[in-house]
């Protein structure tokens, strides 16, 4: 009996290790899951990590990620508005957040990302083929920004460049925007929609190559432009300083020179007043002296002039 009760015994422990594994599960901090029984979910989402319970057998866990998932769409040809054909690889994240409702609608993560594949192709599509080339292309972050040195009185207006009405960050929110309202109903936050890699035709690179050497060309002329009109600034107010350093110059010459001949004027009358005869002497010696060595006076012989010249004459 005793030898009988042990295979018995060995085959009760093994059952009941095969219950409590069945009947347990564990929640990991990543993860959430939702039991389900017959194919249809029981009770509510699980979001605790730890150790949990179900019906053995009957009962089985649906196991979803907590975490941000990536998805990759697949490399499409789209035209944009002015009819250029592209290439362009879009990527987007997206997390669930109703496990219940993602369940019900898409089951798994692959029908979620069969569904993600029809919702944000279309909607990228319908956004490029609506949008100039520029738009894609372009970004804010390269836009060229001369504001602070500009000066409405000095810019040329024959130069104008052009902007991008949205650029690439506003169309990829437009793809966000658009692609999400579809989401709720799957279970789904869609966090971002990204236009990875743009690549073009042969005639759409040329086009773009010559569109951006335009572009270039239209800022080099407006910074020339710029630099024109702050040198002909620059050059005028130099010539204004030059004439108004000039004229004062001149203005204290004058009146340096009238104090001059004033003050001379004060010491010849002083000297004059002092003593007529040495004065007259003395500026007749000046008007001697002032004589060049070839200069030739037509004169009289009795003329006044010639006083003191006579007088040192020896009889």
């Amino acid at each position: 009996m005793r030898h009988a009760a042990v295979p018995i015994l060995i085959f009760g422990i093994l059952a009941a290790v095969v219950i409590l594994s069945s009947a347990v599960f564990i929640i990991d901090q990543a993860e959430q899951g939702i039991i389900v029984q017959f194919g249809e979910p029981v009770g509510g989402v699980v979001t605790k990590p730890g150790l949990h319970l179900k019906l053995p057998f009957i009962q089985e866990v649906r196991r979803f990620d907590k975490r941000l998932l990536a998805w990759d769409g697949e490399v499409s040809q789209i035209p944009t508005l002015g009819r250029e054909f592209i290439m362009v690889d879009t990527t987007a994240r997206w997390r669930i957040i109703d496990p219940l409702q993602f369940l019900r609608s898409v089951r798994d993560e692959r029908g979620a990302r069969t569904r993600l594949d029809d919702i944000i192709d279309s909607v990228v599509r319908d956004i490029v083929s609506g949008a100039d080339l520029e738009e894609i292309v372009r970004s804010h972050d390269w836009d060229v920004d001369i504001s602070e040195i500009d000066e409405e009185a000095m810019l040329r207006e024959d130069v104008a460049l052009e902007t991008p009405k949205l650029g690439r960050e506003r169309l990829e929110q437009q793809m966000l925007a658009a692609a999400s309202r579809l989401m709720p109903e799957m279970g789904i936050e869609l966090v971002d929609v990204r236009i990875k890699r743009i690549n073009y035709i042969e005639s759409v690179r040329r086009e773009v190559e010559r569109r951006m050497i335009t572009e270039r060309q239209s800022i080099a002329a407006r910074f020339r432009s710029e630099g024109e009109g702050r040198s002909q600034e620059i050059l005028g107010g130099m010539e204004r300083k030059l004439r108004e350093i000039r004229s004062d110059a001149e203005r204290q010459a004058e009146e340096i020179r009238g104090n001059a001949d004033a003050e001379a004027t004060r010491i010849y009358g002083e000297a004059y007043s002092i003593d007529p005869e040495f004065f007259s002497f003395l500026r007749t010696l000046e008007s001697y002296r002032a004589l060049g060595k070839n200069t030739t006076l037509m004169i009289g012989a009795d003329a006044e002039f010639f006083h003191y010249l006579e007088s040192t004459q020896k009889p």
